[in-house]
């Protein structure tokens, strides 16, 4: 017994959050589920952040005396996302056992969306599908209700980029040799940005998948005191739900994305960026 209790210690964060996780999957396959479990995990983590800023504008101290906390760009301003009411964590959370949930979570990606122009069109709105079980759906809820995502504390950990970056390898694992398509191994992605090197200029990803090198380069830049301003990413991905992986793995990370292009025909026959003059070019090699 002792050691079963050890070994769960030991476990990592993000592996205890996906095996939990995983087991409410039921009767839905790896490649649909990860949209349901990652779309909550970045609506968490972007209410977390407006909720605590939102509190801070709210108790009007020191830098934040006299803002108003309804002021959408009070949060602009802080690289924050506007989360509507209906919205929020809280509120949705208050209502995860409503068979309702599923057309919630559907309704308040809308309203981001709405509210936040770089969102549109990213965020999945497959939670009111009829194959999912929407009291496993509340047990979703409850169970990343349960870690603070967007908190400062948890920002200043990469809690919310640790786990993002472990659901989306365990994912790809479930999902096979078709995993590959949207997410590379983490010792690839490291071992191509540390051969390239790079430190500074435009950095371009032919078929970006999720997004790993762009992040990948954003972390060599910091481990080796650079300065994070001085490179820009541009990509292109040719899957439109791998785009939205994308977009919305860096946009946890505070890293625009806006350069990220989607066209069906891919990058060898049909260049979303023909006039870029890249720096650095970082592909994932034929497998």
């Amino acid at each position: 017994m002792a050691k079963t209790i050890n070994n769960k210690a030991n476990e990592s964060l993000e592996k205890q959050l996906f095996k939990a996780a995983d087991k409410l999957r039921k009767n839905i396959d790896a490649a649909e589920y990860k949209h349901i479990v990652l779309g909550l995990v970045f609506l968490k983590y972007i209410s977390d952040s407006f909720e605590e800023l939102y509190n801070k504008l709210n108790e009007g101290k020191g830098e934040y005396e006299g803002a108003d906390p309804e002021d959408q760009d009070e949060y602009r301003a802080q690289n924050v996302f506007w989360v509507p009411q209906n919205a929020r964590w809280s509120y949705l959370h208050s209502r995860a056992k409503l068979p309702s949930i599923g057309t919630d979570l559907d309704e308040a990606m809308e309203l981001i969306e709405k509210e936040n122009p770089t969102l549109k069109g990213i965020l999945a709105k497959v939670f009111a599908k009829p194959n999912l079980d929407k009291a496993a759906l509340g047990g979703l809820l409850d169970l990343i209700s349960n870690t603070a995502l967007g908190s400062e504390a948890a920002k200043s950990k990469d809690l919310l980029g640790r786990v993002y970056e472990y659901f989306l390898g365990e994912f790809a694992n479930a999902e096979g040799k078709k995993g590959g398509q949207f997410y590379t191994p983490k010792s690839i992605v490291r071992l191509l940005v540390e051969m390239v090197e790079p430190y500074k200029g435009r950095v371009y990803d032919p078929a970006c998948g999720s997004g790993g090198m762009f992040i990948m380069s954003e972390k060599f830049v910091e481990e080796h005191q650079g300065n994070i301003d001085d490179i820009s990413i541009f990509g292109q991905e040719s899957n439109q739900t791998t785009y939205r992986l994308a977009r919305m793995n860096l946009a946890i990370r505070g890293i625009d994305g806006s350069q990220i292009k989607w066209n069906s025909e891919g990058s060898f026959l049909k260049d979303a960026h023909p006039d870029l003059k890249a720096d650095f070019i970082i592909a994932n090699p034929p497998v």
